[in-house]
């Protein structure tokens, strides 16, 4: 759709012809396309006359994939980290707010999907035309600031992982460098097609699920209190710090420009408008279904976690590294050792957000920056990004529990501070007619949707005025934090002022128009 080449336009791509179900429905194959759908549709078809296709359960299944690579994030170290203290700390009272969290998260996602479906480009493409040099230039170091926290977290979480399988024979620097020369393996696996990846992303869900399930069946939480901990919601201020953690984590930055993107690996005929809600209507359902499973391993990590350690002497001093120790020595072996399941859990976690990771740096530089990069240079760059500050990470702390734990309360203000410049943009693009059309956000589902990300703003606001009130403890520090703090509410007013209008709001003014073609 858009005059230059675009980061998605050098994917291979899964043809989706979406049609009014026929007799019969040709596919036509080969290694790296696929096509669905038939030739010579009659003039007068759904897709035709605005309204989509009936349902297709074999059509779901073709365009299921990208929105289990987005859930990825919703199941990264990071994730997982803060879903284990949440339940030794709060027990089982914050599963509630886990629920809302992943729900917020969906919606998030969700609009994301709409933007790239709806216009035929991903998120940091429209930034790069919506706003000026300077902003867009800024918008893109924040996106590359919260995507090198992000892989930070990811990679160190895999090298734990195979320092814990390895019995402790692989230090952490050298989990890095696994962890790096995978994520290039697996990316390799690209070049056979969009649905062989998506396949063996399929399976480290899984093994992620399994393994996750396993723990919880061998610890046995309690259903009762997991049920009352889901239904009713509790919140007192010894948890307050856990409660923003668990929906700090859940919504991240480099996600919402990488699922928009994602989106875009099934090709559509923008000029139809029932192709377009056909794709939007079977991506909120893969969307959904891969959200709600996330949800369920998240449980499974939390409630494992309250049943082993809440209220316990080591409640408030478990984090990646120990976990699995900790767990070894209150459940013990079993039939295979427990710390091990954890550890393969974990690894599969790891090294699925650390490719996803790729993905979204990728699709943050090609769109901000409008470069065109062999994919290799750009893996290359992208992945350096994250992997020299995580080796030497692993190289200064390898052997300390509390430092690792200092850097990750670091790189979760790091993510937090930056998903305004993800959010609002989003929000903005998404309402406008003049970009979206037809498919704009009403002022019902905007309303809420601004509710939602003054919501999340507000609370990783307060874990980052806890977070900075504790550890500003000189006058010079202060008042560069405070300088940088009026900056940043500076670029938030303008963002925000940008694009929303009282006309805008109410979608009045422009034709309504998707991508280049207009809809009657």
């Amino acid at each position: 759709m858009p005059p230059q080449e675009t980061e998605q336009q050098q994917q291979p791509l899964l043809t989706a012809e979406s049609v009014e179900e026929p007799e019969e429905t040709a596919y036509e194959s080969d290694e790296k396309v696929l096509i669905i759908g038939i030739d010579g549709e009659s003039e007068g078809s759904d897709s035709d006359s605005g309204r989509a296709p009936p349902f297709s359960w074999k059509k779901l299944w073709l365009f299921t994939g990208p929105g289990f690579l987005m859930s990825i994030a919703f199941l990264d170290p990071g994730n997982l980290e803060g879903d284990l203290q949440a339940g030794a700390i709060a027990g089982y009272s914050l599963l509630w707010l886990l629920l809302w969290a992943t729900a917020m998260g969906l919606l998030v996602q969700l609009l994301a999907a709409r933007l790239g479906v709806a216009t035929g480009r991903h998120l940091a493409e429209l930034c790069r035309d919506e706003y000026p040099s300077w902003a867009r230039l800024l918008l893109w170091v924040m996106a590359e600031f919260a995507l090198i926290g992000a892989d930070i977290q990811e990679v160190i979480g895999s090298a734990i992982a195979i320092k814990i399988l390895s019995n402790g024979v692989l230090p952490l620097w050298s989990g890095v460098i696994i962890t790096a020369l995978d994520c290039f393996i697996f990316l390799f696996l690209e070049n056979y097609g969009v649905r062989k990846l998506e396949a063996v992303f399929a399976v480290l869900i899984g093994t992620m699920a399994v393994a996750f399930a396993w723990m919880f069946g061998e610890t046995k939480p309690s259903g009762t209190e997991l049920l009352l901990g889901i239904l009713i919601p509790k919140l007192s201020s010894k948890t307050i710090r856990q409660a923003v953690g668990v929906v700090g984590c859940v919504i991240m930055p480099h996600n919402v420009f990488l699922h928009s993107a994602l989106v875009q690996s099934r090709e559509i005929d923008h000029r139809k408008k029932g192709r377009v809600q056909e794709a939007l209507k079977y991506y909120s359902i893969e969307c959904t279904i891969a959200l709600v499973l996330s949800f369920i391993i998240n449980l499974f990590v939390t409630t494992v976690f309250a049943k082993g350690f809440y209220g316990t002497e080591v409640a408030n001093s478990i984090g990646l590294l120990n976990a699995g120790q900790y767990l070894q020595e209150k459940y013990g072996g079993g039939v295979f050792p427990i710390l091990y399941i954890w550890g393969i859990g974990l690894l599969a976690a790891g090294q699925s957000s650390t490719i996803t990771g790729t993905y979204a740096g990728q699709f943050i530089m090609g769109g901000f920056l409008n470069l065109r990069l062999k994919k290799w240079l750009r893996a290359l760059i992208t992945r350096s990004f994250a992997i020299i500050p995580t080796m030497i990470v692993a190289l200064v702390f390898d052997s300390s529990e509390d430092m690792l734990d200092v850097l990750n309360e670091w790189l979760n203000v790091l993510q937090s501070v930056q998903i305004p410049f993800a959010l609002i943009p989003l929000l903005c693009l998404v309402s406008k007619e003049q970009i979206m059309g037809t498919f704009r956000i009403g002022p019902v589902l905007k309303t809420t949707s601004w509710l939602v990300a003054a919501l999340v703003i507000s609370i990783n606001g307060y874990l980052l005025l806890d977070f900075f009130s504790s550890e500003v403890n000189s006058a010079l520090f202060g008042t560069v934090v405070c300088a940088f703090t009026a900056a940043y509410i500076a670029f938030i007013i303008y963002l925000v002022s940008r694009g929303v209008s009282f006309r805008s709001w109410c979608n009045l003014g422009q034709p309504k128009i998707v991508a280049d073609t207009e809809i009657e």
